[in-house]
């Protein structure tokens, strides 16, 4: 796992958007919240779920200035074929072939050479703001990571089950 507050491990990596191909560094969303998804691999069954989930949420993670970029251990002509087979995805989908990138992120699944489902916030300061890996089996929730992400966004404390539109708590108060 990662240290919170840390800053996040920088990276290069070929990825296509839109069905460009070129290279991404992690430096050029400086300023913007980024949203890592690392997931195990195009072409499956889960992922494209989770890729259409955050396509579909694209428009509401950028009205809060956040950049999402989908990153896994295939090629980028892989992910090209893919988001085409898709109908298409509006944000990038980064090639870390080598896993260099998934096991600096401490999600890369050693025994099969591919990544767990993992989820990094990057704050617009270039800090790791919030991580969640789940197994390769079950899906994450693209309405989480909207809902956290608008929680960091406020810079308050949020209660469990905070939403949108909810009142923060005040931290001089003592709870």
């Amino acid at each position: 796992m990662l240290d919170l507050n840390a800053p996040a491990p920088p990276f290069t990596l070929d990825g296509t958007s839109a069905g460009v191909v070129r290279r991404f560094s992690l430096a050029d969303f400086r300023g913007k919240w980024v949203v890592l998804f690392f997931y195990p691999a195009d072409f499956t069954f889960v992922c494209p779920t989770e890729v259409v989930g955050f396509n579909r949420r694209l428009p509401e993670l950028e009205a809060l200035d956040a950049a999402v970029l989908g990153i896994s251990v295939d090629d980028v002509e892989t992910h090209r074929a893919w988001a085409a087979e898709l109908g298409g995805v509006a944000f990038p989908l980064l090639s870390d072939k080598s896993g260099d990138v998934c096991r600096a992120y401490g999600v890369l699944n050693d025994a099969e050479q591919r990544a767990w489902r993992g989820t990094v916030v990057v704050s617009s300061g270039g800090t790791v703001a919030y991580q969640v890996v789940s197994p390769m089996n079950v899906g994450r929730s693209v309405e989480e990571t909207l809902r956290v992400l608008h929680a960091l966004a406020t810079g308050r404390l949020c209660p469990a089950d905070w939403q949108p539109g909810q009142p923060t708590l005040d931290p001089d108060l003592r709870y």
